[in-house]
Parts: C-alpha cells; sequence; structure tokens
C-alpha cells in the first residue's frame, strides 16, 4: 500500500514535470515569436524611416538644383539685357539727344563681362575666376558664355548658353541649354522660356540630372534700367533623375515668385512624385527667407530649411 502511494506520488511527479516542459516550451515558443515579430515590426519601420529620409534628401537636392537654376537664369538675362540696353542708349544718344542713360546691374564687379560683336551676333562672357565670385550669397566658379542674334523686330530671341568649368558652391554644374525670349506675352509682359537640361555633381560625388521647361514671366521691374528691382512668376514642369535610379516628377501648382533681391522663392508651390511617394513643396506666402515646408501624400508636413 506504502509503495502504492509512493508508485502513484512519483507518476504524478513525472506527469506535472512533463506538462511543466510542454508549457516552458510553449512559453520559449511564444517569445520567439513575439520577437521575430517584434523585430520584423522594427526593421520594417527603421526601413520605411530610411525611404523618408532618402526621399526627403532628394527633394532638398531637387530645391538646391531650383537655386542654381535661379541664379543662372538671374545672371544670363541680366547680361544680356544689360547689352541690349547699352546698345540701344548708344544708337538712341545723338547731338539732339546727349542725355546717356545707364544700367545698373545686379551682376557684382567681381565678374569679368566681356563681348564679341560681329554685325548682328553678339556672344557674351561671364567669367567668375578660378578663386570664384560671390553672388546673392553663393560662392560661383568658372564662365557663363552665351551668344544670340540681334533683331530689334524679332518677337522671339533665342539665347544659348554654355557653362564652363562652372562650380557653385562646390557642386560641379553641368550644362549647355536655350532660353527663349518673348518680348510680349498674352499678359503684355517679357517672357523666357528656359530649357532645364543640367546635371549637378555634389562634392560627395552624388549626382542628380533635370530635363524640363520653365516659364519665367517678367512681372515686375520691366525696362526700368535696374535689375534689382525686378519680379518673375514662375511655371513650368520637369523630371529629376538621381543616380541611384530614383526619378522625380515635378509640377508648379502655384506660380513661384521670384524676387531677384532674395536668393529663395517667396511663394509658390509645386507637386512632387514618384512611385510609392508624393507631395506639395511650397515656399511660403512672401517671406523672404530659406524656410519651405513638403507635406506628404498622407499628411505628414516637414519643414525644409534651403541652403
Amino acid at each position: 500500500m506504502n509503495y502504492s502511494n509512493h508508485k502513484l506520488k512519483k507518476v504524478g511527479i513525472n506527469y506535472v514535470s512533463k506538462n511543466f516542459n510542454v508549457i516552458k516550451r510553449g512559453i520559449f515558443s511564444l517569445l520567439v515569436l513575439g520577437l521575430t515579430f517584434t523585430s520584423c515590426s522594427n526593421n520594417d519601420e527603421v526601413t520605411a524611416t530610411e525611404d523618408v529620409t532618402q526621399d526627403t534628401i532628394e527633394v532638398q537636392r531637387s530645391a538646391e538644383i531650383d537655386q542654381i537654376d535661379n541664379i543662372l537664369g538671374d545672371l544670363v538675362i541680366d547680361a544680356y539685357e544689360q547689352q541690349e540696353f547699352e546698345l540701344a542708349d548708344r544708337i538712341e544718344y545723338t547731338q539732339d539727344n546727349p542725355t546717356r542713360e545707364t544700367y545698373s546691374r545686379d551682376i557684382p564687379e567681381c565678374v569679368t563681362i566681356t563681348l564679341v560683336a560681329q554685325q548682328n551676333y553678339r556672344e557674351v562672357t561671364l567669367d567668375f575666376g578660378t578663386e570664384g565670385c560671390v553672388v546673392n550669397g553663393h560662392l560661383i566658379q568658372g564662365q557663363i558664355v552665351f551668344d544670340y542674334t540681334r533683331n530689334p523686330e524679332a518677337q522671339q530671341i533665342a539665347i544659348n548658353y554654355n557653362l564652363i568649368d562652372f562650380y557653385f558652391d562646390a557642386k560641379n554644374v553641368i550644362a549647355s541649354r536655350s532660353i527663349l525670349k518673348e518680348l510680349s506675352n498674352d499678359n503684355g509682359n517679357p517672357q523666357f522660356t528656359h530649357n532645364l537640361s543640367v546635371t549637378v555633381i555634389w562634392p560627395n560625388g552624388v549626382q542628380a540630372s533635370r530635363e524640363g521647361t520653365r516659364i519665367r514671366e517678367w512681372v515686375e521691374g520691366f525696362g526700368s534700367g535696374v535689375f534689382s528691382d525686378n519680379v518673375f512668376e514662375i511655371t513650368g514642369d520637369w523630371t529629376a533623375t538621381f543616380v541611384n535610379g530614383n526619378t522625380h516628377t515635378y509640377e508648379v501648382l502655384v506660380p513661384l515668385r521670384r524676387e531677384v533681391i532674395c536668393a529663395f522663392f517667396v511663394s509658390g508651390s509645386f507637386d512632387v512624385q514618384r512611385t510609392n511617394f508624393g507631395g506639395i513643396f511650397d515656399f511660403g506666402e512672401g517671406n523672404c527667407d530659406n524656410q519651405a515646408t513638403f507635406t506628404f501624400n498622407n499628411g505628414t508636413e516637414i519643414p525644409i530649411v534651403l541652403n
């Protein structure tokens, strides 16, 4: 009897022990499974964060190309208007009209401007030197060379320009582009249609290219002889392609307001889209600052600081 009780107790102990081991293995399996799901979840979150960071960096770099486009356009148009203004003034200057007007350009004196004139053909070189020249707070090195054929009767003038050993804040800019000037658009304003074909290489080797069209309507300051009072409104669409294969498309929604006295767009917005990513880039409501915002398609808004 005592033996039977002892045996029963022993069997009971083995039964409990086996069940405890089963439970223990089950708990361990759940813990492993839980850790696996947590790890996958964390990895997904990290991947999503990296994707958003990469997308934001690319939008930022595209904004830097915008700045390069703005200042390139300013420089070519300013130099072109200076040549045309001074030539018109020389033609109009006579003994009966001895008053000589001057053109107040916005290009700093550290830029050497050279003109080659043959009949109606003009070639203009803007040389920023190998050490560079600061323009609107940006260090520019190299040359811009543009040419055009004068025709005072023409409603459109084609201006072609090339960049030679050109650097913008240490970014190498490679471009051979054109600008079509219309003397008067449907609003009665001068208008410049820019070809945006350009490649930008950052100092760390990152590279991006842009193709498209930008229309620059001259809404204020035309004909004043002072370039710094000019205001342009910009529309258009373009595509930016990054070295990693990502391609972004851009379309202006609200005209981008370019006041020459400001290094940045002061207002306006454009739509940015690529696979699984998109949003609205907004320059604000008129303040001259380096602040902008980007709102993702899901409504998330992040600040963008322009360089």
